[in-house]
């Protein structure tokens, strides 16, 4: 006959595994829960920052594509390319293509930089994502020797006695998981995010340095820098 729920050694809710677990267990699952909860933050901090950061670039895509004229407003990402243009010498010896190919390294160098900025977070991920369920292992592992030592001092095989430590025991593995899975899943997203809008940005570099060499895309000399600086300014 089954035993009655009154007189099992242990409950089996959430709350009481961990309660009645072992502290080694308890401790590993702490930090499983404590990396789930930044690896969530940092998820949603990256999806707002990449949402944004889409929209900047999309504006100066739609700004490099058109002769700007006074009814333009200057994008965000636009205005900061123009600030390291306008502190790139131009020696009158030097051709306006000479003088966009050094703005393009310029522009090159920062979009480099905005990327690597827009990185940060992800190696937490990548840890968490790589890590977390090994730790959630090494839980389940050690509740499963201490669950097997228990059992031999009780001398007690059944059912009602074995189940409750194993429980314990692969909960540490299930927060494992939990922790793991979304760490993945957002530095996916994140690596396919700016694996696809590093180029886009790169592009968007390379002709944002010709239209402020020649001061219009797709022309060409139709006047000096100082003419594209004076549209930009508009």
């Amino acid at each position: 006959m089954d035993a009655p729920a009154a007189l099992l050694p242990h409950g089996l809710s959430f709350i009481k595994l961990i309660e009645d677990a072992d502290p080694v267990v308890q401790a590993v699952m702490l930090v499983l829960a404590f990396a789930s909860v930044v690896c969530w933050a940092v998820g949603f901090e990256k999806l707002i920052r990449y949402a944004a950061f889409s929209r900047q670039l999309a504006s100066l895509e739609r700004f490099v594509e058109v002769r700007p004229g006074k009814d333009l407003l200057v994008p965000q990402l636009a205005a900061r390319f123009g600030a390291l243009a306008g502190s790139e010498p131009r020696p009158a010896a030097h051709s306006l293509s000479e003088y966009q190919a050094n703005l393009e390294r310029s522009l090159q160098s920062e979009t480099a930089s905005l990327m690597r900025r827009l990185q940060a977070g992800l190696p937490l991920l990548a840890t968490v994502g790589a890590t977390a369920p090994f730790v959630g292992l090494f839980g389940t592992v050690w509740g499963i020797m201490n669950s097997f030592t228990g059992i031999a001092v009780a001398k007690d095989t059944s059912l009602p006695v074995v189940a409750p430590g194993i429980a314990e025991a692969l909960l540490a593995t299930a927060v494992g998981l939990a922790a793991a899975i979304p760490a993945v899943v957002f530095y996916n997203l994140a690596n396919v995010f700016l694996s696809n809008n590093a180029e886009r940005l790169s592009i968007a570099a390379g002709r944002y340095a010709k239209f402020y060499a020649y001061g219009a895309l797709g022309e060409g000399p139709a006047g000096s820098a100082d003419n594209g600086r004076s549209m930009l300014a508009e």
